[in-house]
């Protein structure tokens, strides 16, 4: 028996949700990229979430969480393992005390969904985040920037998953633990089950539809939703003193193309898929980007999209 035909036998009286062997992944993710998952699973409850980890783990099986798909690249071959998708994990619940309002998102609600409920609630401090794509678990884990705004700027609490003891665990807010696009739950321990938002309440309804209309319109503008992307592919160094896509633009790669890769002719810092890119052209496009600016101004670029491969813990 195999370790995948081991896992659906342990699964199959407890598991609730969606069992799929040889899922297509690149329908998942923004870059419409990837090859099948050997096994992909989606949880309909945190206990069967909880469940899935503890069995995958204790086959020894590669493994890993899939969100909104908006800021990864999956390999092209099969991946030897089991994709864990928070998907169906999407409730978004309200509390109030006091003046705050508190907005609780499980990990698999898309951005969209979370600042579409903070409108109707008519809840003001989420308007930078309008048109994101993406999770709200994929956002806190990446500390989501858009706008010069962090999402850990509205964050109160976040609720997780020690995937080491296999024990569900509280985190209230500590500024300490976050920096630009770093957050506490990088550490490959820690897996984000639910986030707690702590917003206002709006005073004027139609200005803040107004401002979420804005900040759409300025990702559509500029190009965010034209081809299937990831979004920025480089974070931006404030020490260095320029931004990514600024520094890309001066290397004079806009418009360069690797395979179906492009960096984009519209925005240094995103790397298009013109239709047929592959996780090679992306990845190969990544490193000759990192060597032409690192030969220009002897600085290193950080991607921040993240390479799903074979070779992954």
């Amino acid at each position: 028996m195999t370790n995948v035909e081991q896992i659906l036998k342990e699964l199959s009286s407890s598991f609730n949700g969606e069992i799929t062997p040889n899922k297509p992944i690149a329908p998942k993710t923004t870059f419409k990229i990837g090859g099948n998952a050997e096994l992909f699973l989606e949880p309909a409850d945190f206990d069967s979430l909880i469940l899935a980890v503890k069995i995958v783990q204790q086959n020894n099986l590669p493994y890993f969480v899939l969100g909104g798909g908006s800021n990864i690249v999956f390999t092209d071959d099969l991946f030897k393992g089991v994709v864990i998708s928070t998907g169906k994990l999407n409730q978004i619940t309200l509390t109030t005390k006091n003046d705050d309002f508190f907005v609780e998102c499980q990990a698999g609600a898309s951005i969209s969904s979370f600042t579409n409920f903070c409108i109707k609630k008519e809840l003001d401090g989420i308007q930078e985040f309008a048109g994101l794509p993406g999770s709200v678990g994929g956002a806190i884990y990446m500390n989501a920037r858009c706008f010069e705004k962090s999402i850990c700027q509205i964050l109160h609490s976040v609720c997780y998953l020690d995937k080491t003891s296999l024990s569900i665990k509280n985190y209230s807010y500590n500024s300490e633990d976050w920096a630009y696009k770093k957050s506490p739950f990088q550490d490959s321990t820690k897996l984000v089950l639910s986030s707690t938002f702590v917003l206002k309440k709006c005073t004027n309804i139609e200005e803040l539809k107004s401002s979420c209309k804005f900040f759409i319109n300025e990702r559509v503008s500029k190009g965010h939703f034209a081809f299937p992307s990831a979004g920025s592919v480089f974070k931006n160094n404030h020490e260095f003193g320029l931004p990514s896509g600024k520094i890309i633009d001066n290397c004079e790669l806009k418009g360069f193309q690797i395979g179906g890769a492009q960096v984009a002719p519209f925005h240094g810092n995103f790397i298009i898929n013109t239709g047929n890119a592959t996780f090679k052209d992306v990845k190969n496009l990544v490193e000759h980007v990192k060597s032409v600016v690192k030969n220009k101004y002897n600085f290193i670029l950080e991607p921040e999209i993240i390479f799903v491969d074979n070779l992954i813990n």
